[in-house]
């Protein structure tokens, strides 16, 4: 999992609540287990007009002008806000997935579900929780200027405008840690391989049978 420590990014306004996880990433494109590929159909059924497929090349796929991703001032965004709510719905990891391999590292909201809260710590991404009202300010101030970027520090837990406004905001100091020196379940697991090559040799010579 890529570190995550500081940002500058262009950002996106997903000005909509209670965006579930089937609308970041359809049912269909979760036979796969792997974490990448799935960018292109980010909000599939939002951002094109006909249905998206597996392996599907999008080059020439009929896009939904009126939609946010779809939208020239917009393109390489890495920050999204978003609404009440975000990642509601099925569990499925791979909505994180696609989010982080469209280019998005930061997601802003009010409040979240809890799985896909998780989820995105575990995939290198940061789920920012600001209040409705600082919520509405970075709204508003991303719609007026095009260009509008935001720089995230996470190490010092602040978000700063091009105004220079400071948002605070908290994070678990665990989870903090994780993303700061790019630890995923497995990476944290491989910490201890020493200890846990050491172990397997022991069991080895005491119950030989189990192996």
């Amino acid at each position: 999992m890529q570190a995550f420590t500081t940002l500058n990014g262009l950002v996106v306004p997903m000005d909509r609540a209670n965006v579930d996880t089937d609308a970041i990433i359809p049912k269909q494109f979760l036979k796969s287990i792997k974490r990448t590929g799935y960018g292109p159909f980010l909000f599939d059924e939002w951002r094109y007009e006909d249905v998206g497929q597996p392996e599907m090349d999008c080059t020439n796929r009929p896009v939904r002008k009126d939609f946010v991703l779809n939208q020239a001032r917009y393109q390489g965004a890495q920050v999204m806000l978003a609404r009440e709510n975000f990642g509601c719905g099925s569990s499925r990891e791979h909505a994180p997935w696609a989010i982080l391999d469209y280019g998005v590292s930061c997601v802003i909201a009010p409040s979240f579900a809890d799985i896909f809260y998780n989820n995105c710590f575990k995939t290198g991404i940061l789920p920012i929780v600001l209040s409705g009202d600082e919520m509405n300010i970075l709204f508003s101030e991303t719609q007026a200027q095009e260009g509008y970027q935001l720089h995230v520090d996470l190490a010092a837990q602040t978000l700063t405008s091009p105004k220079g406004q400071v948002f605070s905001f908290e994070v678990d100091d665990f989870r903090k840690h994780c993303l700061l020196n790019g630890l995923d379940d497995i990476a944290l697991t491989l910490e201890h391989a020493e200890a846990i090559c050491d172990y397997e040799k022991k069991r080895n010579k005491e119950a030989a049978w189990l192996f």
